[in-house]
């Protein structure tokens, strides 16, 4: 439960910081990149010890959170300011994302999680539980090449220039994906622990991988 709610605000944190572009050594990045790694951590964390079919529940609160918090921002954009608020050109460009880049990111969170748990757990069958920090690198890499690949171009085409935009993206996927390998002592450490804790280690064998639940018991 606590591993959801972080994976949830980590998601709403990321989308709100996604707004303002930052210039770091030349490279031009998103403040989303601050937290957003973190979501594929957890999302990591939870394949590995609960399983595909626990993601996927985890994936769809995040996404569902997600909308709710950009149709509350919507809304709040659309209602009368007071006469006295001097703040509602700065409220409004954080708040009032354009409709392509709520559906960029949207798209791109659904596509990157399900791909990142999809391989964690395949890769966990295959090597029969061995070589954690293998696969937990290369989930995070597939997750976070996808969602760039869907969310910059559906974000920015043609509001930046095709090398810019070519090198934010190539930027974003090698530094979250840098970002999983600096902290992977910490993950290792948690997942060893909530396994111990919860006496679970989930394997998914005959598990269906569609991203939509059944309602077959």
């Amino acid at each position: 439960m606590l591993m959801g709610i972080l994976f949830c605000v980590c998601l709403i944190a990321a989308n709100l910081l996604e707004t303002k572009v930052i210039e770091v050594c030349g490279l031009s990045l998103t403040c989303g990149l601050l937290v957003f790694p973190i979501s594929y951590i957890i999302n990591d964390c939870i394949a590995e010890v609960w399983g595909f079919e626990k993601a996927r529940i985890i994936i769809w609160s995040g996404f569902a959170m997600n909308f709710f918090v950009v149709a509350l921002g919507l809304i709040a954009v659309q209602l009368p300011a007071a006469p006295f608020w001097e703040g509602e050109a700065h409220f409004n460009f954080v708040f009032g994302m354009a409709p392509r880049i709520v559906v960029g990111s949207l798209l791109a969170f659904l596509v990157g999680s399900f791909l990142n748990a999809y391989v964690m757990s395949k890769m966990k069958l295959r090597n029969q539980g061995r070589y954690f920090s293998l696969r937990a690198i290369v989930s995070t890499l597939v997750g976070e090449t996808a969602d760039s690949l869907i969310f910059f171009p559906i974000a920015f085409w043609g509001l930046i220039g095709v090398k810019e935009l070519a090198g934010m993206m190539a930027a974003q996927i090698v530094l979250k994906s840098l970002y999983e390998v600096l902290v992977l002592p910490l993950t290792i450490r948690v997942v060893k622990a909530v396994k111990r804790m919860e006496d679970t280690d989930v394997y998914d064998e005959g598990v269906s991988y569609s991203i939509f639940f059944s309602l077959k018991k």
